[in-house]
C-alpha cells in the first residue's frame, strides 16, 4: 500500500511540475514583489507564460541557460582587485540610459555606456541581464567580450556595495574563479532590480542556487521574484539533491516564510529516495522535521517514513532530534502508522533532566498532548510552581502569549482528560494570576472570516441572547461564537442550561490555522482546542476558510451553517 501511495506521489509531483516548464525569465517579469508577507494558495496564471518579447528565447533559454557562461564570468570578474573605473559622468539621465541601453542592438553599444555615462548597479546590472539573453540565443558569444576592459569594468560596477553605516566599500575577498561564494552573491541579493537578478538565477548551477537561497534567508531578504525564480529553476533541475541540501532548502523556505508546493513536493521526493542510504548522520533528519512544521507542509507519507527512520537510528539520535519529531508531528496534527513504537521506544525513555532548557521540555510535553499520550508524571513535572518559576527565569520574567497557551492548555488537558484531582497532578496552573492572561489578537483575514460568519449567524438566531460572542475560555484560547440549539435546531438562551440540547462552539479557521501539502488538515493548536472543548461538553463547528468564503452571498453563507447545525444536532449522543 505505502508502495502504490509512493507512486501515485511521484506521478503527481511530475504531472504538477509540467505546468511550470515554461522558461524563467519571461515568467519573472511579471512578478511582483510583496516583501514580508505570506504566500498565499494561489493558481499560476498560465497567460504569463511566454509573454517575452522575443519569443526566440522561449524556445531557447530553458535548454541553455544552464551551459550559459556569462553569468559564471561576470561573477569571477567580481573577484578580481578593482579597477581604475575612469568613468565620466556625463549630463545623461536615468530615463535617457535606461533607453539607450533598451535600443542597444549590439555588445558595443551596451559596453560603451559606463565609459559614455555614470550608471547605476541596477543599469549595469540591466546590461548584463540583455548579454545573457543574447548570449543564450546564440546572438553573441561570450568569448569575444569577456576579457574587454570594458565588460570588467561593468562587472566592478556591479561588484561594488555602499556600507549604509560608514558608506566605505565591501572588500570582496579573493576565492577561486570557478568557485561561487555566498559572499560573492552580492549581484544577486544587493540590488533592488529583482525582476533583473531574477533572469540571472537560470544561469547558476545547483549547489550555486542553493547558495543563494540559504543567502537570502541569512540576510533576511525576502525577495519575491528572486525566490519564485530559485524555486522554478531547482524544481526543473534533474540533479538529485542530497539530505543537507534538502535540509538547506526547507529551512531557507521557512525562514523566509517561503511557500511553494512544487519545490517541497520536489524536496519530499528527493528526500525519500536518499533517506535508505542514511545511516549515521540525524542531523539533517531533525532539520527537516522542523523546516516541515514552520511550513505547516503536511505530508504523511514523509512524515511515516522520517518517523521509521529514527525508530530504527535511534541509538545515534540526540533528545533534540526526537523532540523534533514529536513537535513536528503535533504541529502538524499527525499520529504516525507506527505511533506504538514510538511511545515504547522514544516516549517512555524521555525525561526533564534530558533537557538543557525548560522551554524545550514544556514543547515536548505540549506535544505529547497534542499527539493524545501524555501521562500524568509528563504533566506534573510542568504544571507545578517550581518548574514554572524557572520557565520565567529562563524567559526573563515574562512568559510569552505561546508558552502562556501551551500551560493553559496542559492544564486543561490535566482537568478534562486525566481529571488530575483523581490521578494526584499536585499544583497546575492558577486561572486568576493575571500573568497567566493570553492575549488573543487575530489577524486581519480572520477578522473578516469572523464578521462574515457572525452576520450569517445572526441572520438565524432571533436575539442577541441566543448568541455569545468571542468568548474567552481558562483553556488558552477563545470561541469566536456559541450558541445553544435544541432537537428540532431552534435556538435557545445562551446564558442557561437546557438539558438535551447542543451548545456549539463555533470556531472560524483561516488559512495560518491549517496544514497545507497533500494531506491538509487543521494544525495541532486548533486540533487540541476543538479536543478540549468537546471534552468540556460541546459540539464544535470548525468553519475552515476554504469551506467559508465572505465573498459568497449572505444567503450561501446562511444556508451553509444551517446545514452544519442540522447535522450536528442530528448526531447522537
Amino acid at each position: 500500500m505505502l508502495s502504490l501511495h509512493k507512486f501515485y506521489r511521484n506521478v503527481g509531483f511530475c504531472i504538477f511540475k509540467r505546468n511550470f516548464s515554461a522558461p524563467v525569465a519571461p515568467f519573472a517579469s511579471h512578478v511582483s514583489p510583496d516583501d514580508g508577507k505570506a504566500d498565499e494558495p494561489q493558481m499560476a496564471d498560465s497567460s504569463n507564460v511566454g509573454r517575452g518579447k522575443k519569443p526566440t528565447v522561449k524556445a531557447a533559454s530553458t535548454a541553455q541557460a544552464a551551459k550559459n557562461p556569462i553569468v559564471a564570468a561576470a561573477f569571477a570578474s567580481l573577484l578580481q582587485e578593482d579597477r581604475p573605473q575612469g568613468a565620466s559622468t556625463s549630463g545623461t539621465g536615468s530615463s535617457e540610459i535606461d533607453e539607450i541601453i533598451i535600443n542597444a542592438k549590439t555588445v558595443n553599444d551596451l559596453l560603451k555606456i559606463p565609459s559614455q555615462s555614470k550608471i547605476s548597479r541596477k543599469q549595469a546590472l540591466k546590461i548584463v541581464s540583455i548579454l545573457a539573453e543574447w548570449s543564450s540565443i546564440q546572438k553573441v558569444v561570450l568569448t569575444d567580450f569577456e576579457n574587454d576592459s570594458r565588460f570588467l569594468q561593468l562587472c566592478n560596477v556591479l561588484g561594488r556595495t555602499n556600507n549604509r553605516n560608514n558608506g566605505s566599500k565591501v572588500q570582496i575577498r579573493p576565492a577561486m574563479a570557478s568557485s561561487l561564494q555566498v559572499d560573492d552573491l552580492q549581484t544577486v541579493l544587493g540590488v533592488t532590480a529583482n525582476d533583473e537578478a531574477a533572469k540571472l538565477i537560470a544561469g547558476l548551477t545547483m549547489p550555486q542556487m542553493i547558495k543563494v537561497m540559504s543567502s537570502l534567508a541569512q540576510k533576511k531578504k525576502r525577495s519575491t521574484p528572486l525566490l519564485r525564480s530559485l524555486a522554478f529553476n531547482i524544481s526543473s533541475n534533474t540533479n538529485k539533491l542530497n539530505l543537507k541540501e534538502c535540509g538547506d532548502l526547507l529551512y531557507a523556505m521557512a525562514s523566509l516564510n517561503f511557500r511553494d508546493p512544487v519545490l517541497t513536493a520536489r524536496i519530499c521526493v528527493d528526500v525519500e529516495s536518499e533517506l535508505a542510504s542514511n545511516k549515521d548522520k540525524p542531523a539533517p533528519i531533525g532539520s527537516i522535521l522542523t523546516s516541515l512544521s514552520m511550513l505547516r507542509y503536511r505530508d504523511t507519507t514523509m512524515l511515516d517514513l522520517l518517523s521509521d527512520w529514527i525508530i530504527v537510528n535511534r541509538e545515534i539520535c540526540k533528545t533534540s532530534q526526537i523532540s523534533s519529531l514529536l513537535m513536528s508531528l503535533a504541529t502538524l496534527n499527525y499520529e504516525p502508522t507506527n505511533m506504538d513504537a514510538i511511545k515504547a521506544n522514544l516516549i517512555n525513555t524521555l525525561s526533564e533532566s534530558d533537557f538543557i532548557k525548560p522551554l524545550d521540555w514544556l514543547n515536548t510535553v505540549w506535544s505529547l498532548a497534542v499527539l493524545n499520550c501524555v501521562s500524568a508524571h509528563h504533566l506534573s513535572s510542568v504544571l507545578n510552581p517550581t518548574f514554572i518559576a524557572t520557565l520565567e527565569n529562563d524567559q526573563n520574567g515574562e512568559l510569552s502569549p505561546a508558552i502562556k497557551m501551551k500551560l493553559l492548555n496542559l492544564n486543561a488537558c490535566a482537568r478534562l482528560e486525566l481529571e488530575s484531582d483523581k490521578v494526584g497532578i499536585p499544583g497546575g496552573v492558577n486561572l486568576q494570576d493575571p500573568k497567566f492572561f493570553v492575549p488573543i489578537d487575530a489577524s486581519k483575514e480572520k477578522r473578516i472570516l469572523i464578521a462574515g460568519m457572525l452576520d450569517a449567524l445572526k441572520s438565524l438566531l432571533p436575539s442577541e441572547n441566543h448568541v455569545r460572542i468571542n468568548r474567552r475560555t481558562s483553556m488558552g484560547f477563545a470561541v469566536d461564537a456559541e450558541c445553544v440549539l435544541d432537537t428540532k435546531c431552534l435556538p435557545l438562551a445562551v446564558d442557561k442550561d437546557h438539558p438535551g440540547a447542543k451548545r456549539i462552539a463555533l470556531l472560524v479557521h483561516d488559512y495560518h490555522d491549517m496544514c497545507q501539502g497533500p494531506n491538509p488538515s487543521l494544525n495541532g493548536v486548533h486540533s487540541l482546542a476543538c479536543r478540549l472543548l468537546e471534552k468540556s461538553g460541546y459540539s464544535v463547528l470548525s468553519i475552515p476558510y476554504n469551506e467559508f468564503n465572505t465573498s459568497d452571498k449572505l444567503l450561501k453563507r446562511v444556508e451553509y451553517l444551517q446545514k452544519m447545525f442540522k447535522a450536528i444536532v442530528s448526531e447522537k449522543p
